[in-house]
């Protein structure tokens, strides 16, 4: 008998299983790469309505001037398909592209310095192998002097940056430390709710400094803290990432894009991650009682709708069908007014915008209603939003300041400027 063929059948059927082997690897592989954009919210600022994903050209407003995303497609004029990893990791851990250009730090390269290798080689293989090359040509970012010298962000980087990786957290849990490795890195949440220094760098990268995640102020909106989210159970923080909402909030400015893009994607385990990490910083003093007198007031007032102040009746008038006399919205619908951390804030800006450009939930697999708030800005005054505001922020048990229509003045010009 001839057993040359059975060997070569042989060779042939295991080269075949190796073959498939392989590619359920490279497959796996490429899922967990675009999980991981998903947890770095690639998307948010490398992809514009209209465009190829990932072709760039989003205008980011910073107090720089303006700077546009780049093309991060596997393209090779425009995009990154020349890249190797150690480039591609470059770039994104340190900021620095193949020809020893620096990026700015609207790529929060500072936070995703401590992105893992597994993470970085998956992100990278996905994106040369999962992504469509687009030869997409994105305006090009050309700030005045001397932020155009990007060399100078050689000694920002020396200043600001720290090249150590993720650190655990000693005697913490393994859920907890999965939750600040994705704050901390991927998530870059210091990015926004971290405190800015002269340097326009935040001020912390990690919970060992208690400035980290303790709020900012973020294009006029006032970005709140996130130690310890003392008014949220961990359910209604899971809630709130995955749909854009919860029983008592609802996203706004831009957070909508954070949830659309990155946290409704996440699995459970890694939401519950998030939470059971920010509330294990802590650091924020509780929610204050409610003022079960001062709610009961407003309410009786609003109710006999007698005697009314302009701010009152302008309440009725726009935002009583939704929030209620109560101020209490619908959970899961429309958010609380009273005690919400927006309406309370020290600067009214982004309750002002709100109010003036309207609001809309993100679409999300597990919310895909898009509720949406109108905006007043054509039917109220400054004055009138002066007043209204003024209401939402003093009635039931709120006790914020008042707004003035100076303020509500620069908001408007804010937004008339960006259409």
């Amino acid at each position: 008998m001839n057993k040359l063929p059975f060997f070569i059948a042989n060779a042939v059927m295991l080269s075949a299983g190796y073959t498939a082997t392989v590619q359920a690897d490279d497959a796996a592989l490429l899922k967990q790469g675009e999980y991981i954009s998903r947890l770095g919210d690639c998307s948010a600022c490398h992809s514009i309505p209209g465009k190829p994903a990932f072709s760039g050209g989003l205008a980011i407003d910073s107090n720089l001037g303006t700077i546009y995303s780049t093309n991060i497609t596997p393209d090779k004029e425009q995009g990154i398909g020349n890249y190797s990893e150690q480039q591609f990791s470059d770039a994104v851990r340190k900021g620095v592209l193949p020809d020893g250009k620096r990026l700015y730090p609207a790529m929060p390269y500072p936070d995703y310095a401590k992105i893992s290798d597994e993470d970085m080689h998956a992100l990278y293989t996905w994106f040369m192998k999962g992504v469509q090359p687009s030869a997409e040509k994105p305006p090009k970012t050309d700030l005045s002097f001397p932020f155009s010298q990007r060399w100078g962000m050689r000694f920002w980087n020396w200043a600001f940056v720290s090249d150590k990786p993720f650190q655990p957290i000693g005697g913490a849990t393994a859920e907890v430390n999965r939750g600040a490795y994705l704050v901390e890195s991927l998530g870059h949440c210091g990015s926004c709710h971290t405190p800015r220094g002269l340097g326009m760098n935040e001020k912390a990268l990690d919970s060992r400094d208690a400035t980290f995640l303790s709020g900012g102020n973020l294009n006029g909106w006032e970005v709140p803290s996130l130690r310890g989210l003392p008014r949220w159970t961990g359910q209604e923080t899971v809630d709130y990432l995955a749909k854009g909402r919860n029983d008592k909030a609802a996203v706004g400015g831009e957070m909508t894009s954070v949830v659309e893009h990155s946290t409704s994607y996440m699995t459970d385990s890694d939401l519950k991650a998030i939470t059971a990490y920010l509330k294990f910083i802590g650091g924020n003093p509780p929610a204050p009682a409610v003022d079960e007198k001062a709610v009961t007031a407003t309410e009786n007032k609003l109710t006999a709708a007698k005697n009314l102040s302009t701010g009152e009746r302008l309440y009725l008038d726009n935002c009583g069908a939704c929030h209620f006399v109560t101020g209490k919205g619908a959970p899961g619908v429309f958010p609380q007014l009273d005690q919400a951390t927006i309406v309370n804030a020290d600067d009214p800006g982004g309750l002002i915008h709100t109010i003036l450009a309207g609001a809309q939930q993100p679409s999300t697999a597990k919310a895909p209603s898009t509720l949406a708030m109108p905006g007043f800005a054509s039917r109220l005054s400054d004055e009138d939003v002066a007043q209204l505001a003024t209401f939402i922020r003093q009635g039931w048990s709120n006790k914020a300041a008042a707004v003035s229509a100076d303020r509500v003045e620069k908001v408007r010009k804010s937004l008339k400027s960006k259409e």
